[in-house]
């Protein structure tokens, strides 16, 4: 049961995001805080690993692509002079598995760990049976295979653990892997490519002196190490040119407000379902737990020899504000650009069906409630047809403790139509699967079921709130 202290803490958290939801991300000041013991800036940024698949053969004159993935606790350096137990995919902190629309992935997971594992690909439009519904667990020592069909926009996604009950442990312990889908629209725009498309995991932890994590649901705000791909607070070397920078929060329950060096513009160019409409320049950037956002940064206008950090400007009190920085070391050349429209939204029509959905919290029972009920597996709490438009109000009522909450849907992308009847800041314009909603608001948006039937999950996307109950099931049908 969540105590009086954990909600303490959830309050100083909505003070210091309150600033930053939708269009007020950039009038968020940094607070001060004073530097935390954790190494900053001693190791180099580990790229994450694309895996190669094992290979694929005709159906139907089309082809697909198959990959391996065991999960398994492996002990590795993450602080120096230290071993962590982390649980992996492949041995790999974030491994990426790259994909390609109209070629389908099959993914063999290995579950060797001791613990039921339920993986999920965050943002995937897949059927039902490959969603890693938290019922439909893969128990330790055994396997089973996993198809993506790939019938979707280019966008980034990430396969993390779903299974009831373990997910936050097994994510927070390291078992998540990227999974970058493109397409022939996204290939045609002239967005930097190659080794200069970078994806980037963040994510906080809090560990003993002995190296290994701890984990504690109330320690939310006291995981004081911020890990990119896996290491603490790395440099990376980068060429005077652009980059596309993917990111990715991988985060139980920290979100980050992301500065660049002395608040220089980023141009933001992607969320959740892939590219934004038009490019966003932004002096920062607001990422909560699960979503990814994408920008295209620019080091031409650093002389070779700079260092810029990148800056966390709502770290907590005590910790530091630092999560990684870029050395610019040699010139390059630079054909890429950002131009100035990208992929125009979806139309998803005119919502037939309406929808509430309030988030909160009940103090008597610890428990994290939407439209007043916790999670039961055995209960359907309503039933979308496909290729009907539908608008769902979400609705954040835990204003006496200042509880943010983020509802994440599970099948299908949305589009925000507004919050607290504002229009939408230009980031959040594209298709989105994961939007924040703090304390005495509401966030609007339209979505559509397509192509899949069967049981899918929205929940919250802070891992505590979701073990405390704050999770429906809805049956999608024809």
């Amino acid at each position: 049961m969540l105590t009086r202290r954990h909600l303490i803490k959830a309050g100083a958290v909505t003070g210091l995001l309150a600033a930053t939801s939708g269009a007020g991300v950039a009038a968020a000041s940094r607070p001060g805080g004073g530097a935390s013991a954790d190494p900053v800036f001693a190791v180099p940024l580990k790229r994450a690993k694309v895996l190669r698949p094992l290979g694929g053969h005709g159906r139907h004159g089309a082809g697909y692509d198959v990959y391996r993935l065991t999960v398994r606790e492996h002990d590795v350096t993450v602080l120096p002079g230290t071993t962590t137990r982390m649980r992996l995919f492949n041995g790999e902190p974030a491994p990426v598995i790259r994909a390609t629309r109209g070629r389908p992935v099959v993914v063999q997971q290995t579950n060797a760990l001791g613990v039921p594992f339920a993986m999920h690909l965050h943002g995937g439009h897949v059927p039902a049976r490959h969603d890693g519904h938290p019922a439909d667990q893969l128990l330790p020592g055994t396997e089973r295979l996993f198809h993506y069909p790939n019938e979707q926009r280019a966008s980034t996604m990430w396969l993390h653990d779903h299974s009831h009950h373990a997910h936050a442990e097994n994510t927070y312990f390291g078992a998540v892997a990227g999974y970058l889908l493109t397409d022939e629209f996204e290939e045609r725009l002239p967005l930097p490519k190659g080794r200069y498309d970078v994806p980037l995991y963040l994510r906080d932890a809090k560990f003993a002196e002995d190296g290994s994590l701890v984990h504690h649901m109330e320690d939310f705000m006291d995981r004081p190490t911020i890990l990119v791909n896996g290491r603490p607070r790395p440099y990376f070397e980068v060429a005077a040119r652009k980059y596309r920078i993917r990111l990715t929060n991988t985060s139980n329950e920290r979100a980050f407000l992301l500065r660049l060096g002395d608040g220089d513009t980023m141009t933001h160019i992607a969320s959740d379902g892939g590219l934004l409409p038009a490019p966003v320049p932004t002096p920062a950037l607001e990422i909560w737990p699960a979503e990814r956002q994408e920008v295209v940064v620019d080091f031409s206008r650093y002389p070779v020899g700079s260092q810029v950090v990148l800056t966390n400007a709502i770290a907590y009190p005590g910790e530091a504000a630092e999560v990684m920085r870029f050395d610019v070391v040699r010139t390059a050349p630079d054909p890429s650009s950002v131009p100035g429209t990208l992929r125009p939204a979806p139309d998803l029509g005119e919502p037939a069906v309406e929808r509430e959905f309030v988030m909160s919290f009940d103090p008597a029972t610890g428990q994290h409630l939407i439209n007043g009920r916790p999670f039961d597996p055995a209960r359907i709490d309503f039933r979308p047809r496909l290729g009907v438009t539908e608008l769902w109000t979400v609705r954040n009522t835990d204003t006496k403790f200042g509880i943010p909450h983020s509802l994440h849907t599970h099948l299908e992308h949305f589009r925000v139509v507004d919050r607290d009847g504002k229009a939408p800041a230009p980031g959040e314009a594209g298709l989105k699967d994961t939007v924040t909603v703090m304390p005495g608001t509401s966030v609007r948006f339209r979505i559509r079921f397509t192509d899949h039937t069967g049981k899918f999950m929205y929940h919250c996307h802070l891992l505590g709130h979701q073990m405390m109950g704050m999770m429906g099931q809805m049956e999608v049908v024809g």
